[in-house]
């Protein structure tokens, strides 16, 4: 599983919509050739049909979508925003920090959302993601998780 490594992240990115937030955290993936294109694709539609039901918190969105649109290999990315986006959510708006989440079968997808899941509880760790700067400072926050 590649689980934000230096590769897979991306600071203070400027982007105009949570379409582009979307791409962004997918691109990274796909760089890596962990994903297709058609996942991205894949992200972005289901964002489009189905609203933003993966802001699962304030501030955060796992955009993802099935392992069969195109997963290579189980693995996040992270975007953070220099300006929050609105993705459309009722109470978690806006969005600071956009993961993209890859997953080739159910079974990983769940691995990998335990993974985000721990790191994500502590509010400490979110604030931490939110104010990075580079990325030694959210290496720290995930050494001190492991």
């Amino acid at each position: 599983m590649k689980f934000l490594e230096e590769n897979l992240i991306r600071l203070k990115a400027e982007v105009e919509t949570a379409q582009e937030a979307i791409e962004a955290a997918g691109s990274m993936l796909l760089k890596e050739q962990l994903v297709e294109s058609t996942y991205i694709n894949a992200m972005v539609n289901a964002y489009h049909a189905n609203g933003p039901y993966f802001v699962l918190a304030p501030h955060i969105a796992i955009p993802h979508a099935r392992p069969e649109d195109g997963v290579k290999e189980a693995s996040v990315s992270l975007v953070t925003l220099k300006e929050p986006i609105k993705f459309g959510h009722a109470t978690n708006d806006p969005v600071r920090l956009v993961f993209g989440l890859g997953a080739s079968s159910s079974e990983e997808h769940l691995t990998v959302l335990r993974s985000l899941t721990n790191l994500l509880n502590d509010s400490g760790n979110v604030e931490g993601l939110k104010n990075a700067s580079c990325y030694e400072d959210i290496k720290t926050i995930l050494e001190k998780e492991r």
